[in-house]
């Protein structure tokens, strides 16, 4: 919060308001309503500092700015942009009537998840955006630009399905050139999926189905290309009713298999408590 003077005026009124919007309250010890809206829109700006820059100006000892903006009584706040008052709120406020106030100009939760999410993956951080990502897909369940986004970071995980059932969703309006990138990924990605490598694996399994290394190889497959439930089931029936010589190795890959999976993952949440029930 910056206390506006003759001084910086010109840097925070004309300077700061290009490049984010600046929300100025005028306020005076006392006119406790004043001050009461000061702290009311402090609180609610205060998540967010690359939008919008709280000031402040203290008609006790700056009325000549309040002067220059033209208030005519308190409480009041204004806010500016390029230089210029583009809105305003006058009189006694409520948190609810703030909110109504601010939200016009603030950007939404699922906006700051979404870009929080697009800088999560140029960092190839594909579990943490796949959290972010899915509490804007939460907050807002039909937009096309999240779920993009969300189709994007799960062929990446291997979610195919869940990709698919994506995509299929977007409306023909909003099917531009990252959607068809998407749609081809997404062939990519169910090509890989169903490797030569991998066909032969389950063909050689499929004549010798009691083959614990043939299972090992096939599990390791599965889980290089995302899937990870196809592995899982292997290496828990291996685990389950594998030779005691052989149990311990399919453990370890199994417990692999899971920490690749992110936190909070319902397929990791499903196999850890089958093998928690397994072993006590």
């Amino acid at each position: 919060m910056i206390a506006i003077t003759l001084e910086n005026f010109q840097q925070v009124i004309l300077e700061e308001s290009k490049n984010k919007l600046v929300l100025v309250a005028f306020w005076a010890e006392q006119i406790p309503e004043s001050v009461e809206l000061k702290n009311q829109l402090a609180a609610k700006v205060s998540p967010f500092p690359e939008q919008m820059l709280m000031a402040t100006v203290d008609c006790q000892t700056q009325q000549q700015i309040a002067q220059q903006f033209g208030i005519q009584g308190l409480p009041t706040a204004v806010l500016v942009k390029d230089g210029q008052p583009i809105d305003g709120v006058s009189g006694p406020q409520t948190d609810e009537t703030v909110a109504t106030f601010l939200d016009k100009h603030l950007p939404k939760q699922e906006d700051l998840l979404l870009a929080q999410t697009q800088t999560l993956l140029t960092e190839n951080k594909l579990n943490d955006a796949l959290n972010i990502i899915t509490q804007a897909y939460q907050l807002d369940g039909e937009r096309a630009d999240i779920k993009l986004v969300l189709a994007d970071v799960s062929i990446q995980l291997g979610k195919t399905d869940d990709a698919q059932t994506l995509l299929d969703s977007i409306m023909m309006v909003d099917q531009d050139s990252y959607y068809q990138a998407l749609l081809a990924k997404l062939e990519l990605a169910s090509q890989a999926a169903n490797s030569p490598e991998i066909q032969a694996l389950e063909a050689e399994l499929a004549n010798k189905p009691n083959d614990v290394e043939i299972q090992h190889q096939l599990a390791a497959q599965y889980s290089q290309v995302n899937r990870h439930e196809d592995a899982l089931k292997i290496l828990f029936r291996l685990v389950q009713a594998g030779e005691a010589d052989s149990k311990e190795k399919s453990k370890e890959l199994f417990l692999d298999v899971l920490k690749a999976l992110p936190d909070g993952d319902a397929l990791a949440t499903k196999y850890r408590r089958k093998l928690y029930t397994l072993m006590y």
